[in-house]
Parts: structure tokens; C-alpha cells; sequence
């Protein structure tokens, strides 16, 4: 009966925009994510759809004495979003895979064997079947570039500044990259620091009110991206316009976005509209910008810093410690700006 329950869970978080392929780590995760009766409760969930406690009580009578209490043990452990608006009741839905239980229960920066032994699963799982998920023909996140890495800063593009990105919204909050933590669970990774990963609006006021994130304020926010950019992290986002529900900080080691992409090949991550661009006259030939780039796209040859714009994501992280300022991002050829939130869905929905 048990593996029955856990064979339907697997079916029903695969309808999701990023699915989850079946696998016997998938069956090891969602064992230790929802165990006993939360697996049953989440077949009765909906992922975009929220759900208040009134519905799912009618939905499972056999629970409804002790619903709420399992719901707060699902927001709690990163498998149930619980949204609570003023003067109405709370609501419930299920958490897709992305932006969701595989990131939710890494971000308070708790160590517990569970999440080590979940760390492993998921590597696994990464480097089989759902690396190639996550690679479906519309990925789910893009770079946004480093703003103050365009040569003609009036070319930037409105959903490409990430200032005006956080005057969308009005929470924030900010927890520990999951990517970092679990590398490190794994004796792997980098020594970046883990407290980068970014959260807006419903999702960080979900992950705030259950211990995974600390609210800040927007100052607070642009401070910790700038950081971000010196320290050579790679900024992503929804790749949807005027949407913005995350800012990631990656960086290529760790990311299972950019190890599936840099590593297998997979288009994992949308590029930006941007390619970096190097003045030979300005060049000191000092390599610095090779060092930074994060995904190989920069050579030294000869005096000269040359980039592949094939390679190149565009994400500017060459160009705060170029002391020549030879190296700067310009507007690619195509620009293909990312669809609405509705289009989005449909898109990822169908490839």
C-alpha cells in the first residue's frame, strides 16, 4: 500500500512545470520528504491551486481533526507553501519540485543526517533523470547581468535591472543557497558564502514565517547582491517578465542548474540579452576576467582577452575587477525576452 501511495505522489508532482522523473532516488526523497500520512495528504493538494483548510477537510474526513497540524508539519519541513492574507483564511498548496521541496529545506542552514542522506539522493538524482528535466526546451531560470557591467548603461532592458526587479515586489528575505549546502553535505563545493539565496513576496513570506529565511529590506537586498557580484557569484532569476519570485547567486561548482549545464551539455539556464565584449586597445592582456568568468567563455590569447559569445551567458561577471575597463557587456543581436508568467506555464507544460 505504502509504495503504492508514494508511486501516485511521484505522478502527481510530475504534472508540475518541472516534473519529477521516476527513479528509485526519487522514491528515496520523497520517502524521507513526506513520510506516513503527509504523502497521503499531498494527493490531495493542488500545485497551483490554493486550497483552504475547510476544503481539504471535506476532501479527507478520515483527518480533518488533525489536518492542520499535518499541513504545519508539511510548510514546516518544505513541501507545502502556506500563504495567510489579512482577513481571509490561510491557504495550502503543494510545492513543485523547483523552485520548491528541493531547495525549501536546505535554506534555514540546518545540518541534520536527513538532509545529508537527502543531499546524496538528490545529487544522483541530478546527475540521472532530472538533470534532463530541468532541461526542457524553455529553462526555468535566466542570468540577469551585472547592471554596472554595460558598456552603454541606457541599453539595459527593463526586466534585465535588477533594481527595478526588486521594486516589484514587497517582501524580502533572504536564506542559504541549498546548492552550497548540500556540496558541502557532500564534502564537495567552494568556500562562497551560503547565505545568498534571495526570495520575494508569497515565497518569502512563506519560507520567513517557517524558519527557512530572514526578512530584510530592499537597502539590505541590493547590498547582498552587490556582494553577490564581488564575489564572482552568477545572479538568476524567474524566467518570466515581470515575475520574480527568486534571485539565485550561483556559482558553477555547486549549482545543479550550471553543473548539468556545464558538465552534460543541457540548457538549463536561459543566457541574458547581453555578450561581454573586450576593447584590444584597452586590454592589459592580465587574465583576471579569465579567472572570473564562471562558465570558460574568456581566453588570454596572446596580450589580448578574447570571448567566445557562443559560451558566453552574459552575465557580466568579468567586468567588475577589469582595472582597464576593457571588458563591458553589450546588447546581443537576438534579444528574446522572457514570456509572461501564463505563456511561461504553457511553454514548459508542452516541451
Amino acid at each position: 500500500m505504502e509504495g503504492s501511495v508514494y508511486q501516485r505522489l511521484a505522478e502527481h508532482l510530475d504534472r508540475a512545470i518541472n516534473g519529477v522523473p521516476m527513479s528509485p532516488h526519487l522514491m528515496e526523497i520523497l520517502h524521507i520528504l513526506y513520510p506516513g500520512e503527509e504523502a497521503e495528504v499531498a494527493l490531495s493538494l493542488a500545485i497551483y491551486e490554493n486550497r483552504t483548510l475547510s476544503q481539504l477537510q471535506g476532501m479527507m474526513p478520515d483527518k480533518a481533526d488533525r489536518l492542520e497540524e499535518i499541513l504545519s508539519s508539511m510548510a514546516r519541513r518544505g513541501t507545502v507553501l502556506t500563504v495567510q492574507k489579512p482577513g481571509r483564511e490561510r491557504t495550502y498548496r503543494l510545492l513543485p519540485s523547483v523552485v520548491g521541496f528541493a531547495e525549501a529545506p536546505y535554506l534555514a542552514g540546518d545540518d541534520t543526517p536527513e538532509l545529508r542522506r537527502l543531499a546524496r539522493h538528490w545529487k544522483e538524482y541530478l546527475d540521472a533523470e532530472f538533470g534532463e528535466e530541468l532541461a526542457r526546451e524553455v529553462p526555468l531560470i535566466r542570468v540577469v547581468p551585472v547592471g554596472e557591467s554595460l558598456r552603454d548603461p541606457s541599453q539595459v532592458l527593463p526586466f534585465d535591472a535588477l533594481e527595478e526587479l526588486l521594486d516589484r515586489v514587497d517582501f524580502y528575505a533572504v536564506g542559504h543557497c541549498p546548492c552550497r549546502q548540500m556540496a558541502k553535505f557532500l564534502g564537495q563545493g567552494c568556500d562562497h558564502p551560503l547565505e545568498r539565496c534571495m526570495h520575494f513576496g508569497t515565497m518569502g513570506r512563506y519560507l520567513v514565517e517557517t524558519g527557512k529565511a530572514r526578512a530584510v529590506d530592499k537597502e539590505e537586498a541590493l547590498r547582498i547582491l552587490r556582494q553577490a557580484t564581488e564575489e564572482g557569484l552568477i545572479h538568476v532569476c524567474d524566467n518570466v517578465e515581470g515575475h520574480i519570485r527568486t534571485i539565485c547567486n550561483c556559482c558553477p561548482c555547486c549549482c545543479g542548474f550550471f553543473r548539468a549545464k556545464l558538465n552534460r551539455g543541457l540548457h538549463t539556464v536561459s543566457s541574458s540579452s547581453y555578450v561581454a565584449r573586450v576593447s584590444e586597445e584597452d586590454c592589459a592582456g592580465c587574465g583576471t576576467c579569465e579567472e572570473r568568468c564562471p562558465v570558460g567563455a574568456v581566453k588570454v590569447s596572446g596580450d589580448v582577452a578574447v570571448v567566445d559569445p557562443e559560451v558566453c551567458i552574459g552575465c557580466g561577471v568579468c567586468t567588475p575587477t577589469c582595472q582597464e575597463e576593457a571588458i563591458r557587456l553589450e546588447v546581443r543581436e537576438r534579444i528574446s525576452p522572457p514570456m509572461s508568467l501564463q505563456e511561461f506555464i504553457s511553454a514548459r507544460l508542452k516541451a
